[in-house]
């Protein structure tokens, strides 16, 4: 990463919010095309795998291109960011991505910020959040070691595949999951749910973690 700070916080805070954008978007023209589910279900997630191949590839060389506090905090705790970067690239998420939730809503005249009232909660929800999380940091940091060129496309590959495989659609991302409790739409969650969701979030990102430096570690000598 070559660019100075102002420069990296202004990348998190766009592609967060051009991914959320996207997100809420296309479940609000999903759901405005077509009352079938599985169809509005499709129209939401090719455009989020979509977007993110793009926002990788553009925004990656500037700031890593993390778009999400869960992968933030992996960094932190691999000490490739120090604590007070990664605090600030938190904040520039999620003020990036509840300002997308709002740009969403403008582009279909829709009110600016609205709570969500999609009931998403239980321990099905929450083991769903920790496992799409899971692999979305799994598939990060090992392809990281083996595939760095590779990034952009198995990362939306992945979020593509985990939102049919989840029973939460694969929010996986604590700013994404905070933008969308300000949205009644199809991709919405109640802010009530939101804490939990994070939480999942976190602990699948830290799992994953310790999974990933233990398979990628080197075999002892006898």
């Amino acid at each position: 990463m070559h660019a100075d700070l102002n420069r990296r916080l202004v990348a998190e805070a766009l592609g967060t919010g051009l991914l959320v954008t996207t997100v809420v978007g296309s479940g609000i023209m999903a759901e405005r095309l077509t009352g079938d589910v599985a169809l509005a279900l499709l129209g939401n997630t090719l455009p989020t795998g979509a977007i993110l191949f793009v926002l990788i590839t553009l925004l990656g060389p500037i700031s890593g291109a993390h778009f999400n506090p869960a992968v933030t905090v992996v960094m932190g705790l691999q000490r490739v960011l120090p604590w007070r970067v990664a605090g600030l690239y938190v904040g520039a998420q999620i003020i990036g991505a509840v300002a997308g939730t709002a740009v969403a809503h403008l582009m279909f005249e829709a009110p600016v910020l609205v709570l969500g009232d999609q009931v998403r909660t239980g321990a099905a929800q929450w083991l769903s959040e920790g496992i799409a999380t899971f692999g979305l940091l799994l598939t990060i940091l090992i392809g990281v070691r083996h595939k760095p060129a590779a990034i952009p496309a198995l990362v939306a590959c992945y979020i593509v595949a985990a939102y049919w495989f989840t029973a939460s659609t694969s929010f996986a991302n604590p700013a994404v999951a905070i933008a969308r409790a300000f949205t009644d739409s199809f991709s919405g969650i109640r802010p009530i749910d939101v804490p939990a969701f994070v939480a999942a979030q976190l602990a699948g990102a830290i799992l994953a973690l310790a999974v990933s430096q233990w398979l990628l570690s080197k075999e002892r000598t006898a």
